[in-house]
């Protein structure tokens, strides 16, 4: 039996419309929006996937993955203030440059001990997409009473910023893995790679620093609509998307340095990019876990092996934890806090959307093993992750009292 694609969009829409009912409700169990969409997805994957031809259902999810990573990317980048970051968020400031490369580094070996015939350029691929967190997967942990406002805060800083930090690793690892393929044509590759490192974020500043200016000067001379700023938020953040795509440079690390130049320079309280991620960027988040249920995850069991398994345990565990572990050495945390930290590290939406865009964008060894292995990862984060927020944010608010 063939279902409408009315009747599926319209399942859809009620799942959405019920969760919006129930938002207080599901925040106080173990159950979360990822875990809820995936699942949707997951049971739809049969009648979404005979809805179009594959062909439009790959862009489909690429154009949904690009949109959604450029919002996120400035978003984040816009709430990170330097001189804040400088003089109190140390914590976080460890995580991301000793942690960061840590994971990176430790993840690659253990990518290619696993599986060494892929080589090294893919392992150092599936390192860098599965080290981003997410911190929408323990959303419970960053809107709990019982987690200490620090804690809560080095989560967030980290998540927000790990994503765009990650990206040149992501991008090498791409372009490494891509060129190692027989009969790969190599010319320009390293020009190429240049130019996107170079032009994005040069890109990425002209463009915020400007429309920061532009925008004050609107407040100054109150000429523009508060309702506005929604409005030009998005068109600021494509502009440096595509901007730098037209010049040779990356979209996605202009869009994040056009974020953080923005909010440094921007004098006036950024609401509304708050409001827009908390609305149109929710149901964006919606549809991204949903798209990975129904059109990744069917795909991923599909090429499912021990080692993909194994891989994912570890990238969860060992690999996320130990360099963060490190990372923390001689600070004033306790031992369970730097366990919590290093524990909700969880994998989700930038894992997916750099898989995505990776796979498309280049054509290298090895695709269905990188799927496998981050369709299980973020498959186990969303369940381990989602389900432990809860319980493990009242321990740490009994072993650590929040101040």
């Amino acid at each position: 039996m063939t279902l409408d694609p009315e009747i599926v969009l319209l399942g859809v829409l009620i799942c959405i419309f019920a969760y919006s009912l129930l938002t207080k409700a599901i925040a106080r169990s173990i159950i979360t929006l990822p875990i809820i969409f995936m699942v949707v997805g997951y049971l739809a994957a049969g009648p979404i996937a005979l809805m179009a031809e594959p062909e439009l259902l790959d862009d489909g999810k690429r154009l949904l993955a690009e949109i959604t990573l450029v919002l996120v990317l400035f978003s984040d980048a816009s709430h990170v203030r330097i001189q804040k970051l400088r003089r109190s968020f140390g914590i976080p400031l460890r995580m991301l440059v000793i942690g960061l490369p840590l994971t990176i580094a430790l993840g690659t070996v253990v990518a290619y001990g696993l599986n060494p015939s892929s080589g090294m350029a893919m392992a150092l691929l599936t390192a860098a997409v599965l080290t981003p967190t997410d911190a929408a997967l323990g959303q419970t942990v960053l809107s709990s009473d019982s987690v200490p406002e620090n804690l809560q805060q080095t989560i967030n800083v980290e998540s927000g910023l790990n994503d765009g930090l990650v990206l040149p690793f992501v991008l090498l690892g791409g372009i490494l893995a891509s060129a190692g393929m027989q009969g790969a044509n190599t010319d320009g590759l390293v020009v190429s790679a240049l130019l996107q490192i170079t032009f994005g974020p040069l890109v990425g500043i002209c463009i915020g620093w400007t429309a920061a200016k532009a925008m004050g000067l609107a407040q100054r001379q109150d000429v523009m609509a508060e309702a506005a700023g929604g409005v030009a938020f998005v068109m600021v953040a494509f502009s440096a998307y595509l901007l730098s795509e037209l010049v040779g440079g990356n979209g996605f690390i202009a869009a994040f340095t056009a974020g953080m130049v923005f909010g440094n320079t921007y004098k006036y309280p950024l609401h509304f990019i708050s409001e827009f991620m908390e609305g149109i960027g929710q149901l964006l988040t919606m549809f991204a876990f949903l798209a990975f249920g129904a059109l990744l995850l069917p795909d991923g069991f599909a090429h499912m092996t021990w080692n993909a398994v194994i891989l994912a345990f570890l990238f969860l565990t060992v690999v996320r934890m130990l360099p963060i572990m490190v990372s923390l050495w001689g600070t004033h945390l306790h031992v369970s806090e730097k366990l919590f930290l290093g524990w909700f590290g969880p994998r989700g939406l930038a894992s997916i959307l750099f898989t995505l865009i990776m796979i498309d964008e280049f054509d290298f060894p090895g695709e269905d093993e990188l799927l496998a292995c981050v369709s299980m990862t973020v498959f186990m984060s969303i369940i381990l992750h989602g389900m432990s927020a809860a319980p493990l944010a009242k321990w740490i608010g009994k072993t650590v009292p929040n101040e």
